[in-house]
C-alpha cells in the first residue's frame, strides 16, 4: 500500500486510489510571485498539476504566451522613452518601449523593461530591433560573404546552404536586439523577456526604436 507523506507543496488527500495535494493559499502565493498571474489562474494550475509548483510555473507562461501572441497585433501608441548612461558617461542609449495605455506606461515592470533594453543596447551594441527589420540588402550581403568563406570546401549546395543559414542565424542573434540573449538572463532572449511581460500585463508592448551613442564615434 502506497504511504503518504506531506511535502512542501501541502498535504496529501486520498481519493479512491488517487492522491491528491491539497491547494494551500501560499502554494497559490508563491506561484503569482513566480509568474505573476491572477489567483484563479494559479489555483486553476495547481489542481490541474495537482499541487506541482514546476509543472504548473510551466502551464501558466504557456497560457501567457498564448495569450501574448493574440495581443501582438494590437496598436500600442502609448509608452515612454527608457534611457541609460553607463559608468564614465562615455557610452549611453535611448529606446523608445511602447504599450497601448499610460497606465501600463507607468507600472515599474514596464519602467524596468525600458531601463533595461536600453542597458542591453550600451552594452550589446545590436544594429536593428528585430530580424524583420534588417534591410534585405544587408541579408543578401551577409550571405554573399559566407558564400565566399566557403568557396573550395567542395560540400553539396544544400550543406553549404545550411552552413549559410546557420551563420544567419547567428548574425541576428549578434546584431537584432529582440534576438540578443538578454544581459541580466542569459537563457532567455530579449525578445522572449518583452513577451513574458506581454503576458503579465495584459498589453502588447513593442520595442519601437533606439539609439546608442559613444564617446569618440
Amino acid at each position: 500500500m502506497l504511504g503518504l507523506r506531506e511535502n512542501v507543496f501541502g498535504r496529501y488527500l486520498r481519493n479512491g486510489d488517487q492522491i491528491n495535494v491539497e491547494i494551500t493559499t501560499e502554494m497559490i502565493k508563491e506561484l503569482r510571485e513566480a509568474t505573476g498571474a491572477g489567483v484563479l489562474d494559479c489555483k486553476k494550475a495547481l489542481v490541474e498539476t495537482n499541487g506541482d509548483m514546476e509543472k504548473a510555473v510551466i502551464k501558466l507562461r504557456e497560457k501567457g504566451l498564448a495569450k501574448a501572441a493574440k495581443k501582438a497585433d494590437r496598436e500600442a501608441n502609448e509608452g515612454l522613452i527608457g534611457h541609460y548612461v553607463h559608468a564614465g558617461s562615455r557610452a549611453a542609449a535611448l529606446v523608445e518601449v511602447n504599450c497601448e495605455t499610460d497606465f501600463v506606461a507607468r507600472t515599474p515592470a514596464f519602467q524596468e523593461l525600458a531601463h533595461d533594453v536600453a542597458m542591453q543596447v550600451v552594452a550589446m551594441s545590436p544594429r536593428f530591433v528585430s530580424i524583420a527589420s534588417v534591410p534585405e540588402e544587408v541579408i543578401e550581403a551577409e550571405k554573399a560573404v559566407y558564400r565566399k568563406q566557403l568557396e573550395g570546401e567542395n560540400k553539396p549546395s544544400q550543406i553549404i546552404e545550411r552552413i549559410i543559414d546557420g551563420k544567419l542565424k547567428k548574425f541576428y542573434q549578434d546584431n537584432c536586439l529582440l534576438e540578443q540573449p538578454f544581459i541580466k538572463d542569459e537563457g532567455k532572449t530579449v525578445g522572449q523577456l518583452v513577451t513574458e511581460l506581454i503576458a503579465q500585463l495584459g498589453e502588447n508592448i513593442v520595442i519601437k526604436r533606439f539609439v546608442r551613442y559613444q564617446v569618440g564615434e
